[in-house]
C-alpha cells in the first residue's frame, strides 16, 4: 500500500531556521502588495520546479499561500507531492523537502495519491477547504490537473453537509482570537474578520451557496494581506499579531498616518469580512433546512412587533411600514426587535432603512427612546444588532458623536477592545445589574456613554480644563454625555444624573483601591460628591459592569471587596448621617507575647515591638515570599506596633505558610540574615518601569497627608519606597497599591502635619531614587 506522509520543517531534525527571510533563502523580492506577492509565489515556483524531481505520475502542487499566490515575506510553503501508485515515493519526497528545510524555509507537506486526499478532505473540512487553493507547479500537470477538478468538484457536492462542521470549527477560534475589528492587539489571520475567514467566504462562494465575495470583500482582503505583509516586514519574521508597539512602524510602510490610523483600517476590513460572513452562513442555513413555509409554498411571515415580521429567518419591515413618511424611530425599533428575539435584520431591511428611514428629531420621541432602552437592555442580542446597525451608517444617525468613538484605540495595557465596542460591550454587562438598581434606564444609558470624553481634549470638548485627582476624560465626557441624555428625550433632571454617573464613574474602584477606607474623611467624600443612595447603587453597577467590559485584569476578587466595603460605609453614611468608625483592631494582635504573627487567606497580620521601619520589613519578607501587597495599615496600641496586609500572590502561587511565618517572625525581631535577604531581592528588582512621578494630595486624610507614586511595577517595590520613607524620617501610617496594567499607583499616608517645601523636596528625592 502507497504510504502517506505529512509533517512539518519544526518537527524535522536537521531542518534550518524557520524564521528566515524566504527572499534571503531563494532570492525571493520583498515588499507589501499584491505585485510583490505575485512576485514572490512566481520566484518560489521558480525555484521549486528548479528542485523538482521530475518523474513520470508524479506532480508538485501548491496549496494555501503560495497555491493563491499570495505569498507574505515569513509565509510557510504548503506543498502536496501528488502521485499516481509510484514506487519509492518516499526517497523522492525527501530529496524534494530536504533541500527547502536546507534553504530555511518553514514547510507543511503531504504526499498522496488523488484518491487518499480526496479521503481525507471526506473526513476534514480544513483539508477540502485547502485543495480549493490547490494550484499546479511542476511535473506530471494531467494528475495535478484531476486533483483540482475532483477536489473542487467533491467539495460542492458535499459542501451543504460539511458546512455545519466548518462553522463549529470557526466559532471555536473566534472564541480563542476574539474579533479583530474591536481587539487593540488582534490576529490578523485567526480572529474573527480576519484572513482565515475570507477563506471560508471563498469556500462558500466556490460552493454556490451565496455571492460571498463581493468588491468591498475583495478590497477588504487586499488591504488586509498589504498589512501582514507590512507586518513581516516591521518584526523581520513571521507575526500575525498585530501588537502595540508595532503599530507605528506598520502604519509607516503603508503610507499611513500612524498606528491609530492603521487600527481604524484594519477595524473597518475586518468589519466587512464579518458582515459578509454572517450573511453568507445565513444562505447556507437556509439552503440547509429550509424554513416553515406557507400553503403556497412560500416562506411565512410571523409578526415579531409594530411594523417588523420574520421572514424566512430575517427580520424584515412589514409592508404596512414602507410608506410615504416612515417612521423616524423605525430603525431602533427594527434594532430592537433583532436584539430580543436574536434574529439578523435582512440586508435589504437595512439598505432601504438607510436611505429612507428620515433623522431623529431633537427631542427623541418616547417610542425612538423606548427602543434605544430595549436594545441596550436585550443581553446578548445587543452586541450584534448594533454592529449590524453600524455597518449601515444607523448608529450615526442616532448618535453623531460615534464617528469620532468608532474604532478609536484605547491605549492602556488593561483594555482588550477599541472604544465603540467597549462601550457597547459595557451596556451589555450593565444589563446583568439592571435588577440592583432603582433607574435600569439610566444604568444603560450611562454604560454606552460613560467613556464618551475619551479622545477629546478639554477645548476640544468646548469645556474647561478638567482639575482634580479623577478629572481627564470622566469631567470631559460629563458634559457631552448629559448633552446626548438631553437630546434623546430626557428630563433635565435625568440628563443631570447621566452626566453624574460619567464624571464619577472611576470614584468608586480610585478612591477604593487608592485611599484608606477606615479614614472619615475617605468616606465623607465620596458620600458628599454621590449624594444618594439610588446614585452609589447606579455608581457600582456601573463599576461593575465597566470593568467586565475592560477585560480581565480590570478586577479582581480584592478588588470587588474594596470596592463593596467602600460602597457599604458610604450607605450608612449617607442614610444614617453618620460616618462609620473604623474597625477594632484583631484583639488577638494586641495581647499575647510578641511577635505575633497572623496568615489568612488575603491577610497578613503581625505584631512587634514598637520601632521605626518595621512596615518596611513586613513589605520586604512578603516581597521575598512572591507576595504583592495590596494595602497596607501601620498602627501603635499600647507600645506594639501593628501591620495589617492584604496580599496576593505575584504568580498565582501561595507561598510555604510555615516558611513565611518564620521569616516574619526573624524579620521583625531584626535578623540581619533575613535583612539582607529582602535588600538583595529588592535592589535586583530595581531599572522596571516607567519614569516615577510623586504627586502630594494635602487634604485627602483626616490626620495624615498623602504621597502618590505612580511608576512602573516592580517586585519589592513597595518595600524599597517605604524603606525610604523610612530613613527620609517620614513615618507611613498607611498604603494602598493600585496596579494599572505595568504601573502602580501607590498611595502613602504620611502621619503628620503638611511639609514643609524642603522636607517635601527631600522625601520626594529620597522616594524617586529608591524606585
Amino acid at each position: 500500500m502507497t504510504s502517506l506522509t505529512k509533517g512539518n520543517a519544526s518537527g524535522h531534525p536537521g531542518s534550518g531556521d524557520a524564521n528566515l527571510l524566504i527572499n534571503e533563502a531563494v532570492g525571493v523580492p520583498g515588499g507589501v502588495g499584491a505585485e510583490a506577492r505575485a512576485a514572490r509565489a512566481e520566484a518560489i515556483d521558480a525555484w521549486l520546479g528548479s528542485i523538482f524531481p521530475g518523474r513520470e505520475g508524479i506532480a508538485l502542487v501548491a496549496v494555501g499561500g503560495l497555491g493563491r499566490r499570495e505569498c507574505a515575506p515569513y509565509g510557510d510553503l504548503d506543498l502536496v507531492l501528488l502521485h499516481a501508485g509510484v514506487p519509492g515515493i518516499e526517497e523522492l519526497a525527501g530529496s524534494l523537502w530536504y533541500p527547502v528545510w536546507d534553504a530555511g524555509l518553514r514547510l507543511d507537506h503531504s504526499v498522496r495519491t488523488v484518491a487518499e486526499a480526496l479521503s481525507v478532505a471526506q473526513d476534514d473540512v480544513k483539508v477540502a477547504l485547502g485543495l480549493l487553493d490547490a494550484r499546479y507547479l511542476a511535473g506530471d500537470r494531467a494528475l495535478a490537473d484531476q486533483l483540482i477538478r475532483t477536489a473542487t468538484d467533491h467539495w460542492r457536492r458535499t459542501a451543504l453537509r460539511q458546512l455545519p462542521r466548518l462553522r463549529e470549527i470557526t466559532t471555536a477560534r473566534w472564541t480563542t482570537h476574539g474579533e479583530l475589528a474591536f481587539l487593540l492587539e488582534g490576529d490578523l489571520k485567526e480572529a474573527a474578520g480576519g484572513l482565515r475567514d475570507v477563506g471560508i467566504l471563498r469556500a462558500i462562494a466556490t460552493a454556490g451557496v451565496t455571492d460571498a465575495l463581493r468588491p468591498a470583500v475583495h478590497a477588504a482582503h487586499r488591504r488586509l494581506l498589504d498589512t501582514r505583509d507590512a507586518l513581516h516586514q516591521q518584526v523581520g519574521r513571521r507575526v500575525d499579531r498585530l501588537v502595540a508597539q508595532e503599530r507605528d512602524g506598520v502604519a509607516k510602510l503603508l503610507g499611513l498616518e500612524d498606528g491609530d490610523a492603521l487600527l481604524r483600517r484594519v477595524a473597518g476590513d475586518a468589519r466587512t469580512v464579518s458582515h459578509a460572513l454572517d450573511d453568507a452562513w445565513r444562505a447556507a442555513d437556509r439552503l440547509r433546512s429550509g424554513r416553515r413555509r406557507g400553503a403556497d409554498g412560500r416562506p411565512v411571515r410571523r409578526p415579531v412587533a409594530r411594523d417588523i415580521v420574520e421572514h424566512d429567518g430575517e427580520l424584515v419591515l412589514a409592508r404596512t411600514a414602507i410608506g410615504a413618511r416612515p417612521d423616524p424611530s423605525l430603525s431602533l425599533r427594527v434594532a430592537a426587535a433583532a436584539a430580543v428575539t436574536r434574529l439578523p435584520i435582512a440586508r435589504a431591511t437595512c439598505e432601504w432603512l438607510s436611505a429612507y428611514c428620515p433623522p431623529l428629531p431633537a427631542p427623541w420621541p418616547p417610542a425612538a427612546l423606548a427602543a434605544l432602552i430595549t436594545l441596550l437592555g436585550a443581553g446578548p442580542g445587543l452586541v450584534p444588532a448594533w454592529e449590524t446597525c453600524d455597518r449601515y451608517g444607523l448608529v450615526d444617525r442616532w448618535l453623531p458623536e460615534w464617528t469620532r468613538l468608532r474604532s478609536l484605540p484605547q491605549h492602556n495595557p488593561v483594555h482588550r477592545f477599541t472604544l465603540d465596542r467597549h462601550l457597547v460591550q459595557t451596556a451589555y454587562e450593565a444589563s446583568r445589574h439592571t435588577r440592583d438598581v432603582d433607574r435600569p434606564d439610566l444604568l444603560l444609558l450611562g454604560a454606552l456613554l460613560h467613556d464618551i470624553g475619551k479622545g477629546l481634549a478639554a477645548e476640544d470638548a468646548g469645556g474647561p480644563e478638567p482639575a482634580g485627582a479623577f478629572a481627564d476624560h470622566s469631567t470631559i465626557g460629563a458634559p457631552l454625555a448629559e448633552a446626548v441624555a438631553t437630546r434623546i428625550g430626557l428630563p433635565d433632571t435625568e440628563a443631570a444624573l447621566i452626566g453624574t454617573l460619567v464624571r464619577l464613574h472611576l470614584l468608586l474602584p480610585d478612591v477604593a483601591t487608592r485611599r484608606d477606607l477606615s479614614d472619615p474623611k475617605t468616606v465623607a467624600g465620596v458620600a458628599e460628591q454621590v449624594g444618594d443612595t439610588s446614585t452609589l447603587d447606579l455608581l457600582h453597577a456601573l463599576v461593575r459592569a465597566d470593568a467586565a467590559a475592560t477585560g480581565p485584569a480590570a478586577w479582581s476578587d480584592w478588588k470587588g471587596r474594596l470596592i463593596a466595603e467602600l460602597v457599604a460605609r458610604v450607605r450608612t453614611a449617607l442614610d444614617t448621617g453618620v460616618v462609620p468608625a473604623p474597625p477594632a483592631p484583631d484583639p488577638t494582635l494586641v495581647a499575647g507575647p510578641l511577635p505575633v504573627v497572623h496568615l489568612g487567606e488575603d491577610r497578613v497580620s503581625v505584631a512587634a515591638a514598637d520601632r521605626r521601619g518595621l512596615l518596611a520589613t513586613v513589605a520586604g519578607c512578603l516581597a521575598l515570599h512572591r507576595l504583592e501587597v495590596i494595602s497596607a495599615d501601620a498602627a501603635t496600641v499600647d507600645g506594639r506596633a501593628l501591620v495589617e496586609c492584604r496580599v496576593q500572590p505575584r504568580y498565582g502561587l501561595a507561598p510555604d505558610p510555615l516558611a513565611l511565618t518564620a521569616d516574619l517572625r526573624r524579620a521583625v525581631g531584626g535578623d540581619v540574615s533575613v535583612t539582607q535577604r529582602l535588600r538583595g531581592r529588592a535592589l535586583a528588582a530595581r531599572g522596571q518601569g516607567a519614569a516615577p512621578r510623586v504627586v502630594w494630595h494635602r487634604e485627602a486624610a483626616t490626620d495624615a497627608v498623602l504621597l502618590e507614586l505612580r511608576a512602573g511595577d516592580a517586585a519589592g517595590l513597595l518595600y524599597r519606597v517605604t524603606c525610604a520613607l523610612d530613613e527620609a524620617g517620614a513615618q507611613v501610617r498607611a498604603a494602598r497599591i493600585s496596579t494599572l496594567g505595568g504601573d502602580v499607583v501607590d498611595a502613602f499616608y504620611l502621619v503628620g502635619g503638611w511639609p514643609s517645601d524642603a522636607d517635601r523636596h527631600r522625601v520626594e528625592a529620597a522616594v524617586l531614587a529608591a524606585v
